[in-house]
């Protein structure tokens, strides 16, 4: 499957659910959370679970290149890979000092 911005992703074994913010152009990255594929997103989000989530809401994720990025807008249990990699949570931004 192609990625483009905007592209809502949802887990299969999860609760995990995110948006394509930036994808690699012309490359077919497999995109995996729990050790399972993810699927387009359909319908309304599953209820947020109830143990300590891996992916937070929220939160932005990279793979090693950050040449993808992906925004988690539904929390869940599985940690989100890319090509079989674990994506790591992007720091944010300093701010410039100001006097």
């Amino acid at each position: 499957m192609t990625l483009r911005p905007g592209d809502q992703l949802a887990s299969a074994v999860c609760t995990t659910r995110v948006i394509v913010v930036r994808a690699p152009a012309g490359e077919r990255p497999e995109i995996a959370c729990g050790g399972s594929p993810m699927v387009p997103a359909q319908g309304s989000p599953a209820p947020p679970p109830e143990g300590e989530a891996v992916t937070q809401i929220g939160k932005r994720y990279v793979n090693a290149a950050q040449t993808l990025e992906l925004l988690c807008t539904s929390s869940g249990a599985g940690e989100l890979s890319c090509d079989g990699a674990p994506m790591t949570r992007k720091a944010a931004k300093p701010l410039p000092a100001s006097d």
